[in-house]
């Protein structure tokens, strides 16, 4: 008979807004959900499928939690997998062993949550069942620089043996290293599947051995964009696997471009806004989309739109009500002026542009300052918006190049409109 589960992990459970850009309290609140609804939904996969087995690959939760409300909030769904008869394996990952939820809730003898040393367990299959052994190992501390595959016990002879690891494999943008690995080394164990977590990003190496990331259930930014999933893995009674995607994510985040080279109506350019989000929202399952829109290109509207920029994200918000299901999480400009009877080296915002380019922006002493003013910025955020500023110096520097850009468009937008009043 078959052996099936589902493979899920970075489920970051009631984790905090990380996007200052949910300013609208509607979406705050569906985003704020959203993690919740995530293991609701993979409880519920599990309950369809009538599988045998949830495998979670660490970072159930997210740091230093302690609110007794996520406790029972995941006690109640542990519930509903325990009453059906569904094993439940869980390693601990890096956010995992920050939470303090991790060391004091009580879960039932059908849940294993694997330790500090490595372990296997072996499933009881009745009859001629091929037998399961399943090999777990958590995160101890917060950090994990090097391999923890030498700490995992051999493979099981005769048996379909399963891994469950928290790992950045051979590294990934924006991950620290953790328990680094390559596929090799894991095609090396013996082991049929590796249940991998950590990267938010799915990917999948199919063979003699089955190495699935599965990404993140849920996206809680823009930064985590793209459709979100859990793995739903069949191992057959000839003892081959067949892996199925499976959508969970409720809101999926989309950067949306909407290109206005050459409009000169307002009316046209909200017109071009609605079909970008439309066509955007036809090509997501989610339920919602949440979309950052930025507009680009050459037009006369340039400077208006800079300068009207809250009169254009209402008008884009209500596109998207109108799309439905539709948000706009943040609006970004990056036209350029396309004047009328006039070259753009001809005219004295265009001159003073270049000006700032040239001797300002493109300074040292102005980029020193800039980064200053910047980490004294970060350093009074919350540590879970801290990422805003990027995870890396080349991120910091290119994130500070753009916004002083925009700053500088802003400043002139609001000359030009000045210059028009006379």
């Amino acid at each position: 008979m078959a052996f099936r589960f589902v493979h899920a992990a970075d489920i970051h459970l009631d984790s905090p807004l990380r996007s200052l850009a949910l300013r609208n309290p509607d979406l705050a609140a569906l985003i704020g959900d959203a993690t919740r609804q995530a293991l609701t939904a993979i409880v519920n996969l599990c309950l369809d499928e009538r599988v045998d087995a949830l495998l979670l690959a660490g970072d159930l939760y997210d740091g230093e939690q302690t609110s007794m409300k996520t406790a029972r909030f995941l006690a109640d769904q542990i519930r509903r997998l325990h009453e059906a008869g569904i094993r439940v394996f869980v390693i601990r990952g890096n956010h995992d062993a920050l939470s303090r939820i991790t060391k004091e809730l009580v879960f039932p003898e059908t849940v294993t949550v694997f330790g500090g040393r490595a372990d296997t367990i072996a499933i009881d299959r009745d009859g001629d069942h091929f037998p399961v052994a399943i090999h777990g190992l958590s995160f101890s501390q917060s950090q994990a620089p090097e391999s923890l595959l030498a700490k995992y016990r051999p493979a099981v002879e005769g048996a379909v043996n399963i891994g469950i690891l928290h790992t950045s494999l051979a590294g990934a943008a924006g991950h620290d290293p953790y328990a680094p690995c390559s596929l090799a080394d894991l095609r090396a164990t013996g082991f049929r599947y590796w249940a991998l977590g950590h990267i938010h990003r799915r990917s999948v190496t199919e063979g003699d051995c089955t190495i699935v990331m599965p990404g993140m259930p849920q996206g809680r930014d823009i930064n985590e964009a793209g459709a979100k999933s859990v793995t739903l893995v069949t191992i057959g009674d000839d003892r081959a696997i067949r892996i199925e995607e499976r959508a969970i994510g409720i809101a999926q985040f989309e950067r949306v471009l909407v290109d206005v080279t050459g409009i000169d109506e307002w009316r046209e350019m909200i017109g071009a806004v609605g079909r970008a989000l439309e066509r955007a929202r036809a090509a997501v399952a989610s339920r919602h989309l949440v979309a950052r829109l930025r507009l680009t290109g050459a037009t006369p509207l340039a400077w208006r739109m800079r300068r009207d920029a809250d009169l254009l994200k209402a008008e884009a918000e209500a596109r998207a009500g109108l799309v439905g299901a539709c948000w706009v999480e943040k609006l970004e400009i990056d036209c350029r002026p396309m004047e009328e009877g006039a070259t753009a080296s001809s005219t004295p915002l265009h001159e003073l542009r270049r000006l700032i380019d040239d001797e300002v922006l493109g300074s040292d002493a102005f980029r020193r300052e800039l980064g200053l003013i910047a980490e004294e910025l970060k350093g009074q955020l919350p540590p879970e918006s801290r990422d805003s500023f990027g995870t890396d110096e080349a991120c910091f520097e290119a994130l500070l190049a753009r916004h002083a850009r925009e700053g500088t468009d802003e400043v002139l937008a609001r000359l030009h409109a000045l210059d028009e009043q006379g």
